[in-house]
Formats: structure tokens, C-alpha cells, sequence
């Protein structure tokens, strides 16, 4: 596959930190878990830093799905659901996303969600930021479907771990390989949220939802049902709430400290690998839980009380 190749500077002044409110994209397999419910909520509650123009739901499989087409759908049911419980419309954002992983790297799964990644990264000159919090496969699919949309677009993913890591055995990262080294090679600019290392500072507790989360409003109920239910103990147990880290970084990238460093190679023992040649990616550091969660948590509040 050829890229477009977009200039060294170009992709540096694309990957600093966005100023003012950005459009923005969700990828997301929403009942993978139950991490993503509340990254989706927190976007949707973000609206003086983002105006949320899609939501694609992504495959997955895991014991939760009978396989990635399952997983999907799922995951677009979940959506309806959130919009649903938080009395806003899901018609024409809440995108069907791939009913299968990439068989290659230069094959596309064309779905409604990377199409609805293409049409709305067509709409304004300014950049369309593409969060993804599961399996890259629409996100890549875009990309290979059209891949002019590289200069249109940021990538700001929650998946693989930190560098220093001695593997990047992740869940997001292994469900769907090809997608991955699609993200990772063809230049376009990315903002890698790790999960280990950094997305695994995000944790909280069932007594921190007890008060902040429970009763606040019938999504904040079903955010700490879901939470409640993961567990059948949660004594001295704390749980990383991972995605909340990719839509954090758009409300206000402070509290993820990152830096830019060459895009690393994904090896086939799923580890990486390093090139002084590649082009540059940022990377987050490190992510202040506290200051992410206050403002989750005074949002919910803020959103029960309207």
C-alpha cells in the first residue's frame, strides 16, 4: 500500500496538543468490558472540548462474544443504550463498525464506520481527532480505503503498553494485528495512550462510585451497576477504568504529559522494535488520575442535575 507521505513538520504541528474545542471521532467496542461506557460518557459530557460526530462501534472477541461480528454488534447496541440513558438521539452518529479483524494489512473491512470516518474527515479543514479505545480495524479500514485522509486526520489511540515494556501483549493491540502495524507504518499522526504504564494509573474503586457515580442520573446508576457486577469482590480492589485516558487527553492534554518519539515497530512476537528513521508519533508518559476523574465525576454531577 502507498501512502501519502505528509511532511516531517507537518505531522510534528499535527501532534501537538489541540488548542480550543476539536471534532472528534469515537471508536470504540463498547461491550468489550466496561471501561469504554464511561470514555463514552465522559466525551459525550465534554461538549466545551469536543463535538462528538461519530460514534463507530468496533469488533471484539472475548469471552463476552461468540466472535468480532458479535462483538460489533454489541458494541453498537451499547451505544444506542448510553445515548439512550443520557435522552440524546443516536440517529446518524452511531455508526455499525467491521464484522471481522483485517486479513492483511493491505486489505480494508469497508463497514458504515470507517466510511463515517472518511465523510466526516472530508467536512472542515481543520483535523478530525479519531479516538480509538479497542481493536483498530475501522480505523485502519479508513485509512486503507482512502488513504488521503492521513493529512485529514489525528489518531489518538488507548492501546499496546509503554516503550520500556518488555512486550506489547495488549488487548486493543493483539485483537487485531494487522490494523495495528496499519496505524503504526503509514505515517499518520498518532497519539498513543499506553495501557501499561500509563492507562493503569487510571483506577478507582466500588466506595469512590458509591458517592460520586451512583445516583447521579440513570447513565451515572448504569455506570455503577456495570462496575458492581465485574466483580463478585471488591474488597481491597481497585479496577482501571483505561479509556477514560483517550478522551482525557482531548479535554485537556495537561494531564497527560507526553513527548514525541519514533514510531516503533510492531514484531511479530508482539514486542517492539526500534528505528532512528521512522516518523515520529507522542506518546503519553504518564496520566494525573485525580485531575481526570474530578472532572468525570463533576461532569455526572453537573449532567443529573440539568
Amino acid at each position: 500500500m502507498d501512502y501519502p507521505e505528509l511532511p516531517a513538520q507537518a505531522r510534528t504541528e499535527r501532534l501537538e496538543p489541540p488548542m480550543g474545542k476539536v471534532r472528534m471521532a469515537l471508536d470504540t467496542d463498547a461491550r468489550n468490558q466496561i471501561d469504554d461506557q464511561f470514555a463514552i460518557t465522559y466525551a459525550l459530557l465534554s461538549s466545551e472540548a469536543m463535538e462528538v460526530t461519530a460514534m463507530c462501534a468496533a469488533p471484539f472477541h472475548n469471552p463476552r462474544s461468540s466472535g468480532p461480528a458479535d462483538g460489533m454488534e454489541q458494541s453498537y447496541a451499547e451505544l444506542q443504550r448510553i445515548f439512550e440513558l443520557m435522552n440524546l438521539d443516536p440517529e446518524s452518529r452511531v455508526h455499525h463498525g467491521a464484522d471481522r479483524f483485517l486479513e492483511s494489512e493491505n486489505e480494508p473491512v469497508d463497514c458504515p464506520a470507517a466510511r463515517a470516518i472518511i465523510s466526516q474527515a472530508a467536512k472542515e479543514d481543520k483535523p478530525l481527532y479519531v479516538a480509538g479505545i479497542g481493536a483498530l480495524t475501522n480505523v485502519a479500514s479508513a485509512i486503507l480505503l482512502d488513504p488521503e485522509i492521513i493529512r485529514r486526520i489525528v489518531v489518538v489511540w488507548l492501546g499496546g503498553h509503554s516503550t520500556h515494556w518488555p512486550h506489547t501483549k495488549e488487548f486493543n493491540m493483539t485483537q487485531d494485528q494487522h490494523a495495528a502495524r496499519v496505524v503504526f507504518n503509514c505515517g499518520v499522526p498518532l497519539v498513543q495512550i499506553p495501557c501499561l504504564g500509563v492507562a493503569s494509573h487510571m483506577l478507582t474503586t466500588l466506595p469512590e462510585l458509591d458517592i460520586y457515580v451512583k445516583g447521579k442520573g440513570a447513565i451515572g446508576d448504569y455506570l455503577h451497576e456495570i462496575f458492581r457486577e465485574h466483580s463478585p469482590d471488591h474488597f481491597a480492589r481497585a479496577k482501571p477504568i483505561w479509556d477514560l485516558s483517550a478522551v482525557a487527553w482531548l479535554v485537556n492534554s495537561v494531564w497527560l504529559p507526553s513527548g514525541l518519539i519514533r514510531s516503533p515497530v510492531i514484531t511479530s512476537e508482539m514486542t517492539y522494535a526500534f528505528d532512528d528513521d521512522r516518523h515520529h508519533i507522542r506518546a503519553a508518559r504518564w496520566v494525573d488520575r485525580n485531575a481526570v476523574f474530578a472532572d468525570f465525576f463533576s461532569k455526572l454531577a453537573n449532567h443529573a442535575a440539568e
